[in-house]
């Protein structure tokens, strides 16, 4: 834990944010992931995290951006924060991954799982490109709660991890941004 002064000028509405949700989402999509410019991205999960994230994903240039949610009221909020695509998995009849996967040809370069759903982190991680594609696990599920996978997602060369807090090491790193 840090403690950090404040401007007391500062709008104290818009500090709050940068203590948890919003480092959390931005720092996940710059430090977990390291996304480049170009590369594609999904994001499970419009919440304030998410929301993040996919301004994250805006800031790191990334290509597609798609804005992944049941409630389709946050799409346009989703859109001005950077999402080129926004999909309302309810609106399909195949999982959301085989959805992902044919809008992309091979999956998404990077996904990030913002809800705490053990279900939705598995179809984060399916949605990730074989060979390459990485999936970031964010949101925090129900205490006893297991995530589960077949090998095969792993052995094809897709990467599962998870990141706290953005992955951000305090003050300095913070402050980068």
């Amino acid at each position: 834990m840090e403690v950090a002064k404040i401007n007391p000028q500062a709008n104290h509405e818009h500090v709050c944010l940068l203590g948890c949700g919003v480092t959390t989402g931005i720092g996940a999509v710059h430090n977990t992931a390291k996304v480049q410019p170009g590369d594609s991205v999904a994001i499970f999960g419009l919440g304030g995290i998410g929301l993040a994230a996919v301004q994250g994903a805006r800031q790191a240039k990334a290509g597609r951006i798609f804005a992944i949610d049941t409630n389709p009221e946050k799409f346009e909020l989703a859109r001005s924060f950077g999402a080129t695509d926004c999909i309302n998995p309810k609106g399909y009849d195949k999982p959301i991954q085989d959805v992902l996967i044919e809008l992309t040809g091979w999956g998404v370069d990077h996904t990030f799982e913002c809800i705490g759903n053990v279900n939705v982190m598995r179809s984060a991680l399916e949605s990730a490109h074989r060979g390459w594609g990485q999936s970031v696990v964010i949101g925090v599920a129900a205490a006893g709660k297991e995530i589960s996978t077949r090998p095969f997602q792993l052995v094809t060369g897709r990467v599962w991890k998870g990141s706290a807090f953005g992955g951000v090491k305090g003050r300095p790193s913070f402050l980068a941004w």
